[in-house]
């Protein structure tokens, strides 16, 4: 196979100039070849012409005599594909448990279903319908369910997000392909496999995730919705069972925990029974809404362009004060979200639909903030810290999310209403004094790094952008030890994902469920 690099085209081109430029690019005159599009991405440098930069694979006879001819212009590729290991040898005697069906539990009970282990997967929250209709009603005015929210349930955090699925973990395995191949065996269209930046939006991850549960169980595994591991059961420095809400003990000898970066409980039991975690760094800061128009012009140099859809962005700024400031979670035509777990504290996030309709264009601003900033001890310091931020933003907003114009949150002062930027915000909100809400250091640094995004779009920093706070969930506070086989510092028990402070995404999240459920495959006998 033959891979062709930096491969550029007008964005209105045809697919028989895609070919024709495939063909130049070979050099292979008429001889006949197939080929396919293994990256797709935008290069928006001369907004005045935008252009398609494409790698692409081709299969064409005589491969070594082009290559030759080709100089440096062409590679020769072998594509790695892969492979799950083959199963150990030693007995295991009980079902092997996954503790949450986020990208990570779900990934890694699909593949040790498929393997022949009979998993069972327990979820604190629903299934994603009753989910839904559950977040949705929260929105509209309704109670908080602590158990069943934008935090948890089927799909996980990422379920009510943009639901991107692009990844900067280096994948020597293959493991980041086998993910979205698998995705879009559940139900995502082909494009993920090669668009610089693919998403699918909540109202797509609603179906994939159904999917992906109905192949496991059809595989063997089993699937428990409002089912809470409450406790772990250890004999001889090892895992031997695990309670679920507080009165059903069920035997194992593994135990996977992707519980996510909200199980607060959990982080609390498993310090309890002397589970090794270490404080982690993380970052917190706000969500700031923009009209999508404004960010389009900043991108595409026109406010709007439909073969492009709605244009994202990524940026990051190192402050006066040394703190890092950058946008995280980028959700073009989206929505911020109440994304809270627990009463009493307020957290936000971002989500589109795969449409990306919405009039806005939000993301979160946010500083990194480490385990010096958090002033207490112990593994749980950074969920105290959020906890902090949370109540504070709930006081705010009344229990609504707290909204302020971005030239007021600069100056410190309460915002009695919107300018010309009206949010675009999932339950409801009320005008106020985010800034109030952030440790001084952050709020500087927001500000800051808000001004120096505007050289990139200009208008970034206009003054009636929406600030929303607090956005506090940007990845776990918390990192579970695991060692090199993947286990913690008992025997059975494998931290994993997102919250076990191992991912920060989808895609890495699914990908370190892979990775866990063969290090199990590796050490125990299939069940069948």
């Amino acid at each position: 196979m033959i891979r062709i690099s930096q491969l550029k085209l007008p964005i209105y081109h045809t697919s028989e100039e895609l070919t024709e430029a495939v063909r130049k690019a070979l050099r292979c005159g008429d001889t006949p070849f197939t080929f396919r599009i293994r990256r797709q991405s935008l290069d928006a440098r001369d907004k005045t012409q935008l252009k398609y930069v494409y790698t692409i694979d081709a299969d064409v006879r005589g491969e070594k005599a082009l290559l030759r001819r080709s100089g440096k212009s062409l590679e020769a590729v072998t594509e790695k594909k892969y492979r799950f290991p083959k199963s150990g040898t030693e007995l295991l005697p009980h079902r092997p448990i996954v503790v949450g069906s986020g990208p990570a539990g779900l990934f890694c009970a699909w593949y040790l279903a498929n393997a022949g282990y009979n998993p069972i997967l327990l979820e604190r929250g629903e299934d994603v319908d009753a989910r839904k209709k559950t977040v949705e009603a929260f929105w509209a005015g309704g109670s908080l369910d602590p158990e069943s929210n934008v935090q948890f349930g089927e799909g996980g955090a990422g379920t009510f997000s943009d639901g991107k699925l692009n990844t900067l973990v280096k994948d020597p395995a293959g493991r980041n392909r086998e993910v979205l191949q698998r995705f879009v065996k559940a139900g995502a269209p082909e494009e993920i496999l090669y668009l610089q930046k693919p998403h699918l939006g909540t109202d797509m991850l609603t179906g994939i995730v159904k999917n992906l549960r109905a192949q496991i169980i059809s595989m063997g595994g089993e699937v428990r919705f409002r089912s809470r591991l409450t406790d772990l059961e250890i004999g001889n420095g090892a895992l031997t069972g695990v309670v679920v809400n507080d009165d059903e003990l069920i035997p194992a000898e593994v135990c996977v925990l992707a519980i996510g970066h909200s199980a607060r409980d959990t982080f609390a039991m498993l310090d309890e029974r002397k589970v090794m975690m270490t404080p982690k760094a993380f970052a917190a800061g706000v969500r700031i809404e923009h009209p999508q128009t404004m960010v389009n012009l900043g991108i595409y140099g026109q406010e709007k362009i439909d073969i492009l859809g709605p244009a994202a962005y990524k940026m990051t700024h190192k402050c006066d004060n040394g703190r890092g400031v950058y946008t995280f979670c980028m959700c073009p035509g989206g929505y911020v979200v109440n994304a809270s777990s627990e009463e009493g504290r307020l957290a936000v996030n971002g989500m589109s639909y795969h449409d990306r309709a919405s009039a806005n264009a939000n993301s979160a601003v946010i500083v990194t903030v480490t385990p010096d900033d958090f002033g207490g001890e112990g593994p749980l310091a950074g969920i105290a810290f959020q906890r902090g931020l949370e109540e504070a933003a709930f006081r705010e907003g009344r229990g609504n999310v707290p909204v302020q114009q971005f030239g007021d949150f600069e100056k410190n002062m309460p915002s009695e209403g919107p300018g010309e930027v009206i949010p675009c915000i999932k339950g409801g909100y009320r005008w106020g004094n985010v800034r109030e809400c952030l440790p001084a250091p952050v709020a500087e640094a927001v500000c800051e790094g808000v001004h120096a995004f505007a050289d990139v779009i200009p208008g970034y920093d206009r003054s009636d952008a929406v600030i929303a706070g607090v956005e506090s969930r940007t990845s776990s506070p918390v990192r579970i030890t695991r060692d090199d086989s993947l286990e913690a510092n008992y025997g059975g028990i494998y931290p994993c994902g997102e919250g076990a402070g191992y991912a920060g995404g989808i895609t890495s999240a699914a990908m370190d469920g892979l990775k866990t459920a063969e290090a199990i495959a590796k050490k125990y006998a299939s069940l069948k």
